[in-house]
């Protein structure tokens, strides 16, 4: 059952910074750090071996080290960099280019929807929605923590992470 819950922190997270990203377009630092609590509980469950470990962390702190930069560049959110990072560290090297596959998929799915969203009238009961009408302005930011978060719990099912967990 630990097993179980554990394994399920990932996904929880994400879709977690997700919809934070959407209604309020900030991720909370906890859930970059509860990626990354959850990764270093997962590791010493399985157990990782020492070259699996240096692969995970590699790949967030190359993953952090981009997205600061991108950040600095104006390219990419705080909260977006650091959630690349911790969801990264759950990936490694091994599925870091896939994730990074699957973002941009989610994100040029997300950019269109957002235009086609910005170029209509928003239906009345969305005219009351704080959120709604802040994702409608046409000089609004993308979200794109629902990017990250999407391409994350696409991956995951077929990740070692699950494959470990007794059914």
């Amino acid at each position: 059952m630990f097993e179980f819950l554990l394994f399920l922190s990932f996904p929880a997270a994400l879709a977690f910074a997700g919809a934070m990203d959407l209604f309020t377009m900030t991720i909370p630092n906890r859930i970059t750090i509860g990626l990354i609590i959850g990764f270093v509980v997962a590791a010493i469950a399985v157990p990782l071996g020492w070259d699996a470990i240096a692969s995970h962390v590699g790949a967030g702190l190359l993953m952090l080290v981009i997205g600061i930069g991108m950040f600095s560049l104006g390219l990419l959110g705080g909260g977006d960099a650091k959630l690349l990072a911790g969801a990264a560290l759950w990936f490694g090297f091994e599925g870091l280019m896939q994730y990074l596959l699957l973002v941009a998929i989610a994100g040029g799915l997300l950019v269109i929807v957002l235009l086609l969203y910005r170029s209509i009238a928003p239906p009345l009961w969305l005219c009351r929605q704080e959120w709604a009408m802040r994702l409608h302005q046409k000089a609004g930011g993308v979200p794109y923590g629902i990017a990250l978060a999407a391409g994350g719990l696409w991956l995951y099912p077929s990740t070692p992470w699950l494959a470990n967990l007794a059914v």
